[in-house]
């Protein structure tokens, strides 16, 4: 008989296994920071910083004392992290690296295969990619910009162009580094420097092999691990290194030891069945019930990544509007779900004005049939409060809230 988890134990499991179950405010150091990353798999790296930039705000959420200066220490510093690729450019555990060998290969083939890529990187591109790798070899780490100063488009024009018209210096760069061979050493503001793979991979971590059988194993039980339960397209598109067949076939192959089958209830009371790590029962019977405060999370956080699994959870319907034009977005450019205990219970849409020192709130939606009782009010206040601390900012304001430090 196949077990069922009930909807409320399903999202505290997934919570508590995306290091949201647990108490934000407890004691955190710069230390800790690989183990959290670790233990939520990765991070997404984004340059949007209406608020915070998604890498800092995902590690805020979860860890109050979070600075972002202890990123960049275990980057560029310490080695025990790594930037490179899942489903988009994230921060990785660097005890990974040697599972994104096999993936890098398969990077590699599909770019290649792709009419965007080979045009960006002229018509010569492994001449191209000879040619930069050789440089830097040569003169040591760069940005793109110290290579495409001079350089026209792969158009032959050379007016300034939106990230799509990268010249072929800057998809050279960008291709070698999706495909292992250069890997990023630092960043100046936003921008990436470029280095040798093996001069910024510890040894211990750069020269390990895996061979493609681990390398599905792995991506299938790490990716298991951390979500707790999930359908084979869900395994595949965790780490977006391997392909659903590759995993459906890795699913049908597995025994009690490695992984039951499980019926989950949604949110809507439907029922799906999945596969479950085998103590995920025992935690979601044993695990404590998250924070009850209101928490604000980035729209990249991993635990909101697949949309579709999130509204069968939570029963919450998210976007992020940034690519949406203005007159037909819903809500807004870049708005934040709050997350209250175990449940979404709206969203925010808040913008950082630096020079004025004021959190600017345009708008806040709580979802159908809750509404902004004194006891919800006082739990989004103290959000913002923790929020002005984190960006020395002097008060919240807009939509009701004047909030001060």
């Amino acid at each position: 008989m196949i077990e069922q988890l009930p909807n409320r134990e399903a999202r505290r499991l997934f919570l508590h296994l995306h290091a949201l179950g647990d108490a934000p405010g407890r004691p955190f150091r710069r230390k800790d920071v690989p183990e959290l990353i670790h233990r939520i798999g990765f991070v997404q790296v984004d340059s949007i910083r209406t608020v915070e930039r998604a890498h800092h705000h995902i590690l805020f959420s979860r860890a109050n004392a979070y600075k972002p200066d202890w990123l960049h220490h275990h980057l560029e510093r310490e080695r025990t992290l790594f930037e490179n690729w899942t489903h988009d450019a994230s921060v990785i555990p660097v005890e990974f690296f040697r599972y994104w060998r096999p993936k890098f290969h398969r990077t590699r083939e599909r770019l290649m295969s792709r009419d965007w890529w080979r045009e960006r990187l002229g018509e010569d591109y492994e001449e191209t990619c000879a040619r930069v790798k050789a440089h830097i070899e040569e003169n040591g780490p760069v940005r793109s910009r110290d290579l495409t100063a001079e350089e026209s488009h792969h158009d032959g024009t050379d007016e300034n162009k939106a990230w799509w018209g990268w010249k072929p210096s800057k998809s050279a760069l960008e291709h070698l580094w999706r495909t292992g061979e250069l890997a990023v050493s630092a960043r100046e503001g936003f921008q990436k420097v470029y280095d040798l793979a093996e001069k910024v991979v510890p040894p211990e971590h750069f020269g390990a092999e895996v061979h493609d059988e681990e390398f599905v194993d792995w991506a299938c039980r790490s990716a298991l691990e951390r979500l707790g339960f999930a359908t084979p397209g869900e395994l595949a598109a965790y780490w977006d290194a391997i392909t659903p067949a590759e995993a459906k076939d890795w699913a049908e192959r597995q025994d009690h030891g490695t992984a039951v089958p499980v019926e989950i209830l949604n949110a809507d009371g439907s029922v799906r069945r999945h596969l479950a790590r085998p103590d995920a029962l025992d935690i979601a019977n044993e695990v404590s019930p998250p924070p009850g405060r209101v928490r604000f999370l980035s729209p990249f956080d991993p635990a909101l990544r697949d949309r579709k699994r999130l509204q069968r959870l939570f029963g919450f319907d998210y976007r992020i509007e940034v690519f949406v034009p203005e007159e037909k977005r819903q809500y807004g450019y870049y708005v934040f779900p709050a997350l209250e205990g175990d449940r979404l219970t709206g969203r925010i849409d808040m913008k950082a004005d630096r020079p004025a020192g004021v959190l600017r709130i345009r708008k806040l939606w709580l979802e159908p049939r809750l509404s902004l009782t004194a006891q919800r009010r006082a739990r989004i206040e103290a959000e913002l409060q923790r929020w002005l601390r984190y960006l020395g900012l002097e008060r919240a304001e807009g939509d009701g809230f004047e909030v001060t430090l």
